[in-house]
C-alpha cells in the first residue's frame, strides 16, 4: 500500500530530478520552444516541496492535489497548467483515503493523463508530454519500472516526430530531429515514481 509519505517522497524525488536535469530540459526547449522549461519546472517543484513541508497532507490524493495547485499557481507557460492538471486530476481520482494500491494509482494516473490530453487537445504522436505519459500509464499495470521504461522510450521516440501541438508546432518540419522537452520531463516524473517504489520495497 502507498501512503501520503510515499507520495511526498515521489514528488521530492521529482524535484531533485528537475534540479539535476534543468539545464538539459532548457537546452531541449531552446531548440523547439521558449528555452524556459527547465527553469519553470524548477520554480514549480521547489514550491511543491516547500508546500508539502509546511503543511503535509494526510492522504495520497491530497498530496497530489496540493502539488497540482502549486504548479498551476507558480509555473508560467504551458507546463504549469498541464502538470498541475495531471496531478490534480490524479489526486481527485485517488479520493480521500489514507492509502492506495499501485493498481489504484495506475488507474488514477490514467485519468490524469486523459485530462492533460483534453486540456491540450493533443494525442500520442503529436510530440508532447503525452508521448511519454500514454505508454507509461499502459505499462504501469505491469510495474512501476515498466512504466518508467515505457516513458523513457516514448520520450526518445519524439525525436523523429514533427510537432503538431504547442510552441514547437510553429516550427513545422524544423521541429523534426529534436527530443520533446515535455516528454522528457514527463519521463523524469515516472522514473522518480519507479525509484521511490524501488527504495520502498
Amino acid at each position: 500500500m502507498l501512503d501520503a509519505d510515499f507520495f511526498r517522497r515521489w514528488l521530492t524525488a521529482m524535484a531533485a530530478a528537475v534540479e539535476r536535469e534543468a539545464d538539459r530540459l532548457t537546452e531541449l526547449d531552446s531548440a523547439i520552444g521558449d528555452a524556459d522549461h527547465g527553469s519553470n519546472l524548477q520554480r514549480g517543484f521547489r514550491a511543491v516541496t516547500s508546500a508539502l513541508d509546511d503543511d503535509p497532507p494526510a492522504g495520497p490524493g491530497a498530496v497530489l492535489t496540493l502539488a497540482g495547485r502549486k504548479l498551476i499557481s507558480t509555473v508560467g507557460g504551458a507546463s504549469g497548467p498541464l502538470y498541475g492538471t495531471l496531478l490534480r486530476r490524479t489526486g481527485k481520482a485517488l479520493g480521500d483515503g489514507t492509502e492506495v494500491t499501485p493498481a489504484e494509482l495506475a488507474e488514477a494516473l490514467r485519468e490524469g493523463v486523459a485530462a492533460v490530453a483534453q486540456l491540450g487537445g493533443a494525442k500520442a504522436g503529436d510530440k508532447t508530454m503525452l508521448d511519454a505519459l500514454e505508454p507509461a500509464v499502459e505499462a504501469l499495470g505491469t510495474s512501476f519500472a515498466a512504466g518508467a521504461e515505457a516513458a523513457d522510450a516514448g520520450a526518445l521516440a519524439t525525436v523523429p516526430l514533427q510537432a503538431r501541438k504547442g510552441r514547437a508546432s510553429y516550427l513545422g518540419e524544423r521541429s523534426i530531429g529534436h527530443q520533446d522537452p515535455g516528454a522528457t520531463s514527463a519521463a523524469l516524473l515516472i522514473t522518480a515514481l519507479a525509484r521511490t517504489a524501488e527504495a520502498t520495497a
